[in-house]
């Protein structure tokens, strides 16, 4: 396998990027969820650990009643085509029996010190058809002293320690549990840690990997609110590529031309700043309108959705939680499960404007459009414009810039008979729209 990102080709003196075929495929699945599970559960000041003296006990964790078959539930409540575990987070605790030291669940009475909650996790996304990823958190281990990537005691030995047994640990998550459709390295591979790349190349090659450094291949969108900026690009400058990729959104940019493919991913959590389960906190589920305005904008601007879920001490996703979900995932479905109509463009005349018209045949109430680029040879739309048939004659209801993978765009209910998208400027040609659809989603 070559390097994992795909830089661009030119075309007409532009770098015009293309993704990957896992890119694509990882881009198509739109909705992952994100499991937060560990010690953290059960001591949620080490989310953010602010010492590392008094490390948690490994026989806190004990979830009695774990089912990771209902996390599944879950994930297919809300549409989702993969699922995100943490299986180490901050404090350092790991939900498998580690070789690289003690700090796991092997240490905790848990099942005697012989469970594996990643095993049952990567079982039951099998079993339900969902891919699973893993979350490996580098950034901070408090087991081993560790805090933005840097050891405690700055020695050079030590780095190079906890470097090893960070690749070591890496090695048995990438070895032993199959196919992996996502790894997690929340904060950061910093350059003065270990190259991760022999390991995704010779074991992981398909998996997507979240500031991984420069072997990333898809980003973060710079908030953890699930709320991705618009125009979103999937393209960005070479130059930017390492911004990016270690989640400096801040210093980063992109005007939609760039050599590197590297499309975004939403995460947020169900209930309001938690990402971990704490007690007491069912009122600060979001409600299913702020779901849904989630979606719009993450979904709907060309992001992948990352929704969090936070089983409880038992192991088991709350049942306040799990309604929820239920109801954002039938929502989805009552809205977008049935299009009025649907077409799209692949005239490879590269001197006609994109432009896909839908005819009802009686007039209809329209009150959303879903526009889907073919992304196959990158990211070609710059400016377009829907319009609707009204009193005789096409009248502007929509004007935007990037669509990417989808864009969702809501107006105010119209009656028409017909309406059409056409596509005002574009990097490259031709433009090849995979599906333009409307919908009334209003009740």
């Amino acid at each position: 396998m070559q390097r994992r990102v795909v830089w661009a080709n030119i075309m007409n003196g532009i770098a015009l990027a293309k993704p990957s075929r896992q890119q694509l495929e990882w881009q198509d699945m739109e909705v992952g969820l994100f499991v937060h599970f560990n010690i953290e559960t059960y001591a949620p000041e080490w989310e953010s650990p602010q010492s590392f003296e008094d490390l948690p006990d490994p026989d806190l964790f004990n979830p009695v009643k774990l089912n990771t078959d209902q996390w599944m539930q879950a994930a297919r409540a809300i549409g989702a085509k993969y699922a995100v575990l943490t299986t180490k987070h901050s404090a350092g605790f790991c939900l498998w029996p580690t070789e690289q030291y003690e700090y796991s669940v092997k240490s905790s009475r848990w099942r005697d010190g012989k469970g594996d909650v990643v095993a049952e996790f990567v079982d039951s996304c099998r079993r339900h058809g969902i891919k699973p990823g893993f979350y490996c958190s580098y950034w901070t281990n408090a087991f081993m002293k560790v805090k933005e990537g840097r050891v405690a005691s700055g020695r050079c030995e030590d780095q190079e320690r906890y470097n090893r047994v960070f690749l070591g640990m890496l090695r048995e998550l990438c070895t032993n549990y199959g196919e992996l459709v996502e790894l997690w390295f929340d904060g950061g591979i910093p350059e003065w840690g270990p190259d991760i790349g022999p390991i995704l190349r010779e074991l992981q090659p398909n998996a997507m990997v979240f500031q991984g450094g420069k072997y990333s291949t898809i980003r973060w969108i710079g908030n953890e609110e699930g709320v991705a900026p618009y125009p979103f690009w999937n393209a960005v400058p070479k130059d930017q590529f390492p911004f990016f990729a270690a989640g400096l959104i801040s210093k980063a940019w992109t005007d939609g031309v760039g050599e590197a493919w590297l499309p975004g991913e939403c995460d947020t959590t169900i209930r309001e700043h938690c990402w971990f389960w704490r007690p007491n906190t069912e009122n600060t589920i979001k409600p299913l309108d702020k779901l849904m305005a989630i979606y719009y904008k993450s979904v709907g601007r060309s992001c992948n959705l990352l929704l969090n879920s936070n089983p409880d001490r038992d192991g088991l996703i709350p049942e306040a939680d799990m309604k929820r979900y239920l109801e954002f995932g039938l929502e989805v479905k009552r809205r977008f499960s049935k299009p009025i109509a649907e077409g799209n463009y692949y005239d490879r005349d590269p001197t006609r404007i994109a432009t896909v018209e839908l005819i009802f045949g009686k007039p209809v109430k329209v009150d959303t459009f879903v526009t889907m680029e073919d992304l196959r040879n990158g990211q070609r739309v710059r400016e377009y414009v829907i319009e609707a048939y009204l009193d005789g004659s096409y009248v502007d209801v929509v004007r935007g810039s990037s669509i990417g993978h989808k864009k969702i765009d809501e107006v105010d209910p119209i009656i028409t008979d017909r309406v059409r998208i056409r596509i005002l400027k574009a990097f490259a040609t031709p433009v090849e729209i995979r599906s333009f659809s409307t919908y009334c989603c209003s009740s």
